[in-house]
């Protein structure tokens, strides 16, 4: 095997670099967890880590006598206060700088997927919430919030964004997924790379490649995804976030494509990700990734030589902490058996890295700053913004809004319990599940409390009927009596959310069925039954078989699609009940007919769709990017360019009319189809969408700047390339409407897609008057 290329850092780096000794370096490719027992919060953490708490004890002292890399989750393990915290930190990172020989800080990183994963920090909605508002921009604005409350308490890098594309709702980690189109996927996740780094944290782009393939939804399954549904599906929203967003850092998959595990694979983690892409930053292991080729991938015969499988392949830091990169690493390397070149090209990305952070620059004297307001009315505002436009509604009677109701019926699992707001990565769920005795440290309002407070004039009864999981039904006559007596019953189900067997969904809580978990379907019945009006709301991590409850006889008068919308989704879904909000949430991946039909995605093949050639169907029962609001949306007049060369861009222009009596928002949704290709295409893919506000009765022009990448392929050659030929356009409400339909000629040669190609729309809205013109 060739020595690996040096990589291009400053002189500075250099010569750090060159003053240490091999104790040293390996030091800066691992991380130190502080606060290992208390709860599991990483896979196996039990059988892979101790149980001490090296914070108030000698170990970290010696664990960091030749420096170190990472300090892991110091504030998001366990519950520490912030502001105590914050000072404990400085004095250690101060410790590194006078105590060893190099006097170099440690890089301090956080999990910060639904907010910083902190005790008393806001705790926004689940990026599934993020795909079904639509609206990068204001996710953009969230992460910079984030980001800012990071960097003040000494954190440099965010475990986060996670750009898996969903395949199978079955999948316990689909909730922190954005959805099941790799192009909302790459813009929301590029936007908040572009707001948590604005803010001075790092964003770590995970987990490449490929983990929502595990087969059959279950969590480190194998995956059998063939490289064109790699380029095509899982790939591209990396390449965006990198390309276009600038993320410096990427995590791996924990699982085996094709065989092969993404901490040992350097075509991913060199070839693909930077000789193609040019990425400079640097790769860390998803926790134990690197131990993992020994002890569940059984790969590697021992920690030596899973660390040299991956450090080879491009895992430049072991996290959470140093068990194959330092004692068996150093072995392997005065064995000869690993090549020093290559934690020598390791630490000249961490040290750039650092150096970039301004850590090299550091010196932590003086006093520690003062622990900022983690849960600012800044961040509850972009949160509860966050989750108004989440909210999705997927089926209305006329029920919807509640109007001046003087009694009803709030029940539910979910009703009255902060807990159902939030997803796996929330500190409450994550970590605060493990210390009951703990209180949140946030305000959560219950969906209970927020219809109280929304509506204060009516008499609002309150009744579990049931629990998420189990089968007692001991609650259900209560319930029932509760539904009888109200003008309206607005019934609360879904998901609770945990890691690894203690919850319904999250990681490790993978499912075999779709049905709404315990008997919660029953009391639904039930209660439609007593023949009130129900207005179901479901606050979960993934979609569920609804198809029951919304279409046919006995069907709820109304329904809402919550995706944990985080600590002010209750009062954000009280506001959508009531009307003073209207919903514009769309779906971000498909609501399933049933377990039977996953794994599933919108971009089929026609073949993997309802024929005449099977007995199944596969056909959703509410489509990608479905939602209905409280007014209407006409969209007429779609004018696209005849023709376009391939490889170049092509103007699509739609006008957009909210018809109905209220103010909303749109989500113009632009597809297409290639009708002549090499291999076999998707029958729908979104092109391009945007995010329209329009008062009753306004309209607006809507444009688009499509660069003909959104149409590339793999081909039989596996290069990517834009094909000339024939393409269907449409614009409609979802996926599966093709309200006003457009066709566009790719002319020239075949073009072969590069780096440098652009891979963003770019959209611009215009206000119309009656006649159409400019307003």
């Amino acid at each position: 095997m060739p020595l690996p290329a040096v990589p291009d850092v400053s002189p500075r780096v250099h010569a750090l670099h060159a003053r240490m000794t091999l104790e040293e370096k390996l030091a800066q490719l691992v991380g130190f967890w502080v606060d290992q027992g208390g709860g599991a919060v990483a896979p196996m953490q039990d059988a892979m880590t101790g149980t001490q708490d090296p914070a108030t004890s000698e170990e970290l002292r010696a664990a960091t006598r030749h420096g170190l890399g990472h300090l892991t989750r110091v504030y998001g393990t366990r519950p520490v206060d912030p502001g105590e915290r914050v000072a404990w930190l400085w004095r250690q990172q101060r410790r590194l700088v006078e105590e060893t020989r190099l006097g170099i800080p440690a890089l301090v990183h956080e999990e910060c997927l639904t907010g910083l994963a902190a005790w008393r920090a806001a705790t926004y909605p689940t990026p599934l919430a993020w795909g079904a508002s639509f609206d990068p921009d204001l996710v953009e604005r969230a992460a910079r919030a984030i980001g800012g409350s990071m960097r003040q308490l000494g954190v440099h890098q965010g475990l986060a964004p996670v750009l898996d594309v969903v395949r199978d709702a079955r999948w316990g980690r689909v909730d922190e997924c954005v959805g099941e189109d790799p192009y909302l996927v790459g813009t929301v996740g590029t936007a908040y790379v572009r707001g948590l780094q604005s803010a001075g944290v790092h964003a770590t782009l995970k987990h490449f490649v490929g983990y929502s393939a595990s087969v059959a939804g279950r969590n480190h399954a194998p995956v059998s995804a063939g490289p064109r549904e790699i380029a095509d599906v899982f790939l591209p929203p990396f390449e965006m976030a990198l390309l276009d967003g600038g993320a410096r850092s990427v995590m791996n998959a924990y699982v085996a494509v094709d065989g092969v595990p993404l901490a040992s694979d350097p075509h991913y983690l060199t070839e693909v990700l930077r000789e193609r892409w040019g990425f400079t930053g640097v790769v860390v292991a998803d926790y134990f990734a690197v131990d993992f080729l020994h002890v569940t991938q059984q790969l590697a015969a021992d920690k030596a030589r899973a660390a040299g499988l991956a450090l080879q392949a491009g895992i430049d830091v072991e996290l959470p902490t140093g068990d194959a990169y330092l004692e068996p690493l150093a072995g392997a390397v005065r064995d000869g058996d690993v090549d020093e070149a290559y934690v020598d090209r390791a630490v000249l990305r961490v040290l750039a890295q650092k150096e970039e952070l301004g850590l090299l620059d550091e010196t932590f004297a003086g006093e520690p700053p003062a622990a900022p307001d983690l849960d600012s009315q800044e961040h509850r505002d972009l949160a509860r913004d966050l989750a108004a436009e989440s909210l999705v509604l997927l089926a209305n009677d006329g029920t919807l809004p509640l109007v001046a109701p003087r009694r009803i019926a709030v029940i539910g699992p979910n009703a009255d319990r902060p807990e159902a707001l939030l997803g796996c990565y929330s500190f409450v769920n994550h970590v605060l599940a493990h210390h009951p005795e703990v209180p949140t440290g946030i305000a959560i309002p219950t969906v209970l409390e927020a219809l109280r407070a929304e509506l204060p004039s009516a008499e609002v009864v309150h009744a579990a009927g049931c629990t998420v999981e189990g089968d007692d039904r001991s609650g259900f006559p209560g319930a029932v009596e509760a539904a009888r007596g109200a003008e309206v019953a607005v019934v609360v189900v879904g998901d609770q959310a945990g890691l690894f067997g203690r919850g319904t969904v999250g990681e490790g809580n993978d499912a075999e069925s779709l049905e709404l978990p315990g008997v919660q379907r029953e009391l639904v019945e039930a209660l439609v039954a007593t023949g009130t009006p129900v207005v179901l709301v479901v606050l979960t991590g993934r979609p569920y078989a609804l198809g029951w409850a919304l279409d046919g006889e006995g069907a709820v008068a109304a329904a809402v699609q919550a995706f944990f919308p985080g600590e002010e989704g209750a009062v954000a879904l009280a506001q959508v009940l009531c009307g003073r909000t209207t919903p514009s949430g769309r779906l971000p991946v498909s609501l399933p007919r049933s377990a039977g039909s996953q794994p599933y995605s919108y971009l089929h093949p026609f073949l993997a769709g309802p024929s005449e050639i099977t007995s199944t169907d596969s056909t959703p029962v509410r489509p990608f990017g479905f939602g209905l609001s409280y007014t209407t949306f006409e969209h007429r007049d779609l004018v696209v360019d005849p023709t376009v060369e391939a490889g170049g861009s092509f103007v699509a222009r739609v006008r957009v009319t909210n018809t109905g009596s209220r103010d909303g928002a749109d989500v113009v949704q632009l597809y297409a189809h290639d009708r002549d290709a090499s291999v076999v295409r998707p029958v729908a893919q979104l092109l391009a969408y945007a995010r329209v506000e329009l008062a009753a009765g306004a309209a607006a022009e809507v444009v688009f700047s499509v660069p003909t990448t959104r149409l590339a392929l793999s081909d039989r050659s596996m290069v990517r390339v834009v094909e000339p030929g024939p393409v269907d356009l449409w614009v409609g409400s979802s996926c599966a409407h093709r309200e006003v339909e457009a066709s566009l000629e790719l002319t020239g040669a075949v073009h072969v897609v590069t780096s440098g190609d652009p891979r963003l729309v770019e959209v611009s809205t215009t206000a119309l008057d009656a006649l159409g013109a400019p307003a």
